[in-house]
């Protein structure tokens, strides 16, 4: 059995100190009021055509071009008597290449703790220098970090000078791995603050494995409840079969648009509600991968009060985020290291309390995860350690990759990677609400929180014609990959917070579902928006190690040329884009 529950009366959240604020933002209500208004034939600069190289055809409606009026609004607006205003506080912003390095400037000034040392623009240059040879604009972190240059050279060194062995016996080369694979477990324990006496680190290929452990393992039985809030990963989502087939009730707390935040209310009476004498279990995310949401911590607390055990998927938190794991004290944990430092990509973990083992019953047994087994016998005796939920042979070769990723983070410093995510997507949040068409009209709608305030890095919005057509995703997608543009679009495998963002409930989806055969994504994307008029997806960016203001601007570019411009028009074989853009 399944139920929602929310959004009901809601929670009442401690707002704590935005620490990724610039010196001066302005008030959002006050932005638009500052600097006058923007002629309306100043926005034909911003058409698709015009930034990216090719000819569209103007509209019907829409006056010609008048290049003196809107060369001497850009020499005003650069002025420094016009006064000193950032960028974005007018009527409608107006984004092009050629005002890169003012609009850097005026970030700068807004942002001052940004990179005050320059330390990260230096590790651009010399560790991800690839990006600007490339001109590649990658704006996909949560989908996957980028690997440093010296990650890779350290690894390859390492390979070329030591003997490596399956761990798995007393040789030389076997050791040799086993000392490399016990470093590269303490290096991770470390980083996250996990205890050696109370954690377990259990490697796996990924956060998605570590979750199924928890899921197959787990002591589900009659009368339990798995809670979990909507917007949750599928992999986390698929531990509902799991518990449905133990007879668990599977219980969703939703989260309410537009800010897609939990409903705390509707969570703390399922975590008061649980019948008690029986195994419960709560699953959240500690920042959502569909909006950047990120939900309290110290749920992890209150439900232990209520006899609960805690599940935190810290994947997509954990790349720009500091999760300590002996202060929150979940009982189990999944990450992915490619999240955080790009390489290596089929190794995660889950770090697990000592005293849960208990709680975990293994469905199977393989090499490597008993102490002994017999054919003669018919037994098995499980190890009691991490090496008990290790099937098989480690990625031994890989492991030692993970130490030199955590080596290479450390030296960049989390805190600092912390506010440049926070000041990039300070930033963004402000520009992408200055994006309007004419007569005011927002050509973004952002999907989650619109301050920096518990949101990480990530940024989900639609986008929507003059007329509020929505523009479809795959389009957008299709055009900024001519231009070299790296981001993501879909539901990013979090139907939950999609369907909040998007409000379809129940009577919108069910219907899709018990089917004999299967439908297909695009299937449902194409019947919903023929149905509701609007598509179930979004556009998604996210921010990391790597990104400089540089990118953040050049994305406001590309979709300036967007403003003012009919989905029809969008649709068009011609409004396509040109590598010139990208490389302005």
């Amino acid at each position: 059995m399944t139920s929602h529950l929310g959004p009901g009366t809601g929670f009442a959240r401690e707002r704590q100190r935005d620490l990724c604020a610039p010196a001066d933002r302005p008030r959002p209500d006050r932005m638009r009021q500052q600097a006058g208004f923007l002629p309306a034939a100043s926005s034909r600069l911003g058409s698709v055509g015009d930034f990216l190289g090719v000819a569209v055809p103007a509209r019907p409606s829409d006056p010609p071009p008048d290049p003196v009026a809107t060369s001497a609004l850009i020499r005003a607006e650069a002025d420094p008597a016009a006064g000193d205003r950032a960028v974005i506080t007018r009527d409608r912003a107006v984004y092009e290449p050629l005002r890169l390095r003012e609009a850097e400037a005026d970030f700068s000034r807004r942002y001052p703790g940004f990179d005050p040392d320059g330390a990260l623009a230096e590790l651009r240059r010399l560790d991800y220098a690839r990006l600007d040879e490339g001109g590649h604009i990658y704006l996909d972190y949560t989908g996957g970090g980028l690997h440093a240059a010296s990650q890779i050279d350290a690894h390859a060194e390492l390979m070329r000078a030591r003997v490596l062995g399956n761990p798995h016996s007393n040789s030389p080369a076997s050791l040799a791995s086993t000392e490399l694979m016990e470093r590269a477990r303490a290096v991770v324990r470390e980083f996250f603050n996990a205890p050696p006496d109370d954690y377990l680190c259990v490697f796996t290929a990924n956060a998605s494995a570590a979750l199924r452990l928890v899921g197959e393992s787990y002591r589900f039985g009659l009368g339990s409840t798995f809670a979990l809030t909507a917007d949750n990963h599928n992999s986390v989502n698929g531990i509902r079969e799991f518990a449905r087939r133990k007879g668990a009730e599977v219980v969703y707390v939703l989260v309410t648009a537009p800010e897609l935040r939990l409903d705390r209310a509707a969570m703390s009476g399922v975590l008061r509600a649980a019948e008690t004498g029986v195994r419960n279990l709560l699953a959240f995310p500690a920042q959502s991968n569909f909006s950047g949401v990120q939900h309290p911590l110290d749920l992890v607390g209150e439900a232990h009060a209520a006899g609960w055990d805690v599940l935190v998927d810290a994947a997509a938190f954990a790349p720009t985020n500091r999760f300590d794991v002996a202060k929150v004290r979940p009982d189990f944990a999944t990450l992915s290291f490619y999240k955080i430092m790009g390489f290596p990509t089929g190794l995660g973990c889950l770090l697990m309390r000592r005293d849960r083992l208990g709680v975990l019953s293994r469905p199977w047994f393989a090499g490597g995860t008993v102490t002994v087994a017999s054919v003669a016998g018919g037994g098995h005796y499980l190890r009691r350690d991490e090496a008990a939920f290790e099937d098989g042979t480690v990625d031994y070769l890989n492991l030692p990759a993970v130490t030199t990723g955590l080596a290479h983070i450390g030296r960049a410093g989390l805190d600092a990677i912390h506010r440049r995510a926070g000041c990039l997507t300070g930033w963004l949040l402000d520009a992408l609400d200055g994006l309007r068409h004419q007569g005011g009209r927002r050509l973004v709608q952002i999907h989650g929180p619109r301050t920096t305030v518990e949101r990480g890095g990530t940024v989900t919005f639609s986008m929507h014609d003059p007329d509020g057509r929505p523009i479809d995703d795959l389009r957008v997608e299709e055009l900024a990959n001519q231009v070299n543009i790296s981001l993501r679009t879909g539901c990013f495998c979090n139907p939950g917070a999609a369907e909040a963002a998007h409000q379809l409930g129940a009577e919108h989806m069910r219907k899709w579902f018990g089917r004999g055969e299967p439908v297909s994504y695009l299937e449902l994307r194409d019947r919903i928006r023929r149905e509701h008029g609007q598509f179930p997806s979004a556009i998604r960016i996210s921010v990391g190690v790597a990104t400089n203001f540089a990118d953040a601007y050049r994305f406001l570019c590309f979709l300036q040329g967007f403003v003012d411009r009919s989905v029809a028009e969008i649709n068009q074989p011609a409004f396509a884009a040109s590598p010139a853009m990208a490389s302005a």
